[in-house]
């Protein structure tokens, strides 16, 4: 197998299988944008004139086929390949000929694949963000549902003040949309097109064009100069991950609460067997595991996010191979958070509150009555306070 940077000296087997790892596989979710990029690479260097017509059209109906090919299941990169992006090339050059050696000029895998990174994290910023607002929008179903349903509201784990459904569901459709909004705004970065920096330092002595990469690819500005995309690694990612914590805490606040309310002593609510599951030992039981795992994953999340910022810290400036290590937890952080948006809105749709369970104590009412004292006998709330205090405790 000839890799992309291959001399003819042979590579220990261990070298292969230590540096490429998990590379290989990760990199199978990115081969239709790698196709897309390289598309609109050889577009522009024809453009330019660097490369003929006839090759271009030979290029681009070989990327297409693949990635047709790819996404039907019939070709997946190999541990051989060392990455998505030599697999890609071999089997483009294996395809047309001498053609598909001419798609690499003017670039570098560096930027190849942070491309591809890109183009990957804008479409999963628009799915989570979307994923987001209908969880949002199923917790405005259950305000609904449950509009004349009371709730007492806790603090320190303690009743303290009226509340209801629509007012704790609420609260968390307002943090999702929140999430949701904020997750958006990770575009900014995603936003910046590294094509053409090379491996950092940009192309001498060649005339490609940014601009026009840029603009075929969607991107919103061209990354300049052409040493702070390799600076700039890792932080569209951490920032993603970020929001996924924050976004996968607020769920996993929301289990709790539900994981709560589900107990045989509260009994405020009951799910159906189709999101509980069985004990293999208790025939009586339904678990409520997926409020378990939601409210575990943030912890997952949060793992992501420390194991993307740890892999950053201190590196020199330039292309190094440790960030290579991003994907893992990256793609890890991505599919935790679709799967948990995937699952929830039917989880709340199919949750119903029993008002008949929920019992609240007579005293939750005690500071409407100290503010009601103030307004109807001008007195200092202090005073109010006492007063009512005073009067539960006789």
């Amino acid at each position: 197998m000839t890799r992309l940077w291959d001399k003819g000296a042979p590579l220990d087997d261990r070298v292969l299988n230590y540096t490429a790892g998990e590379d290989y596989a990760l990199d199978e979710r990115l081969v239709r944008h790698d196709v897309r990029a390289s598309i609109a690479h050889a577009e522009m260097l024809n453009a330019q004139k660097l490369l003929s017509s006839e090759d271009l059209e030979t290029i681009r109906s070989g990327l297409a086929a693949l990635g047709d090919e790819h996404a039907r299941g019939l070709w997946h990169i190999e541990l051989t390949d060392e990455d998505g992006q030599t697999a890609l090339e071999r089997r483009l050059t294996e395809r047309i000929g001498a053609a598909g050696g001419r798609v690499h000029l003017g670039r570098s895998r560096n930027d190849q694949v942070l491309t591809a990174i890109r183009l990957y994290l804008r479409e999963a910023i628009d799915e989570l963000s979307a994923g987001a607002a209908n969880v949002a929008d199923a917790l405005d179903r259950l305000a609904a549902r449950e509009s004349n349903t009371v709730l007492p509201g806790y603090t320190h784990m303690q009743q303290a003040m009226p509340s209801s459904v629509p007012l704790w569901a609420g609260g968390f459709a307002a943090e999702v949309r929140d999430d949701a909004e904020n997750l958006r705004h990770i575009q900014v970065r995603a936003g910046k097109s590294p094509l053409g920096s090379a491996a950092g330092y940009g192309t001498p002595g060649l005339p490609i064009d940014r601009e026009a990469t840029r603009a075929k690819l969607g991107y919103t500005v061209t990354q300049e100069p052409v040493t702070a995309v390799q600076l700039s690694r890792g932080k569209a990612e951490a920032q993603l991950l970020f929001e996924i914590t924050l976004l996968m805490q607020d769920l996993g606040r929301f289990a709790a609460d539900t994981l709560l309310f589900y107990t045989q002593e509260f009994g405020f609510l009951e799910l159906p067997e189709a999101f509980t599951t069985g004990s293999s030992i208790m025939p009586q039981k339904r678990n409520p595991d997926v409020f378990e795992l939601i409210r575990g994953r943030s912890a997952s999340a949060q793992a992501c996010l420390t194991e993307a910022l740890s892999i950053c810290a201190k590196l020199p400036s330039g292309y190094q191979r440790d960030l290579q290590l991003l994907k893992f937890p990256l793609f890890r952080g991505i599919d935790l958070a679709v799967q948990t948006l995937d699952i929830l809105p039917p989880a709340i749709d199919a949750m119903r509150f029993r008002p008949e369970r929920i019992k609240l104590d007579p005293a939750i009412h005690a500071a409407e009555e100290a503010n009601r004292l103030v307004v109807t006998e001008g007195i200092p709330f202090r005073e109010a306070y006492k007063r009512v205090a005073a009067k539960l405790k006789s």
